[in-house]
């Protein structure tokens, strides 16, 4: 429906179901009085009784003399939940499938959604986009890849529970399901005992707040190495512009690492090989054998699923940063 071009009430209508979803308002909690919506909306209070009034007729609100009106029903939450997962197509290359990672995360996550009885919507945004509307025929959207670049003003105007994961933002406006690398780290020191090694570290040059902080987790680990470690960082894009190695091998041929590790793209082995062929090669990993800093998705979708949905449940929940680790495999 064309919302500017339907009747008033059926504008006001939508605009208080938005209002009380957004709200978290649940059955038996009191709503605003005709003139309470009068003052915060553009609507005369002819068009405002109509909609109360039909409301109340199909048994959603309850109008009680002198003591106020009440949610009967939320037309707007079933028990069927509609959630969806989101990526930002800006950083990543020829589409989500082509990371190993993200496609991984995106299985474990519709499994776990499906697996609960709910429905699964899979979409994307910019930096500079959000599909808002679309956004606001579900109940809850993830959403992941966000960078210095990407506008964020489109969140604050979605119906829809917004969480974030593997991404964080300044501030605490949202549900945030991150990833904690610091133990991987240690772990990777302790296990490469007490000699000297040279590590070379592949840092994302796509800027972001969880790049931050996995960079700033190694040079923790790094520093609490059992013996000091020759550490170089090089700044790579393991994304967009995968092709571009001109960076990685000039730092391999000069630092001849013993340990390569960081956003090392699958790709780039026989590079490292190449030149450093008795380096070890530790990348980022999910639910995948081989050496590496691994993220198990199914203990962590246990832990995301059911905190999203008692989120749905009470939407009032002040957000809340929930941190998974990740754990080293030699």
């Amino acid at each position: 429906m064309n919302l500017e071009a339907s009747p008033r009430h059926l504008q006001l209508r939508d605009m208080l179901f938005r209002r009380w979803k957004t709200g978290g308002l649940k059955a038996g909690d009191r709503i605003e009085s005709q003139n309470e919506i009068v003052r915060f909306c553009d609507f005369s209070l002819i068009t405002v009784v109509k909609t109360l009034k039909d409301l109340e007729s199909e048994g959603v609100i309850r109008r009680q003399v002198g003591k106020g009106s009440f949610l009967v029903a939320t037309p707007w939450a079933e028990a069927h939940r509609r959630i969806g997962f989101f990526y930002n197509r800006d950083i990543v290359g020829g589409g989500i499938f082509d990371n190993a990672f993200y496609t991984r995360l995106v299985m474990a996550f519709e499994k776990g959604i499906v697996s609960a009885g709910h429905e699964f919507v899979m979409g994307s945004f910019t930096d500079a986009r959000m599909p808002v509307g679309m956004w606001d025929a579900l109940d809850a959207v993830v959403l992941t890849g966000f960078t210095r670049e990407t506008r964020l003003e489109a969140l604050a105007d979605t119906t829809s529970q917004v969480s974030l994961i593997d991404a964080s933002l300044d501030g605490s406006r949202f549900h945030t399901y991150r990833l904690d690398y610091g133990p991987a780290f240690a772990a990777m020191f302790a296990a490469l005992g007490g000699a000297r090694l040279k590590f070379l570290y592949l840092d994302s040059e796509i800027g972001s707040n969880e790049q931050a902080a996995r960079l700033a987790a190694f040079r923790a680990a790094a520093a609490g190495a059992p013996a000091p470690q020759a550490i170089e960082i090089v700044a790579v894009n393991q994304e967009i512009d995968v092709g571009n190695t001109g960076a990685l091998r000039s730092a391999v041929e000069r630092v001849r690492p013993d340990v390569v590790c960081g956003h090392v793209h699958e790709s780039w082995r026989p590079l490292i090989r190449a030149i450093s062929p008795a380096a070890r090669i530790y990348p980022f990993l999910l639910d995948q054998k081989g050496p590496g800093f691994v993220v198990d998705s199914a203990p962590w979708m246990a832990e995301i699923l059911p905190t999203i949905e008692a989120n749905l449940a009470d939407r009032q929940r002040p957000p809340a940063t929930h941190s998974f680790a990740a754990r080293f495999q030699a």
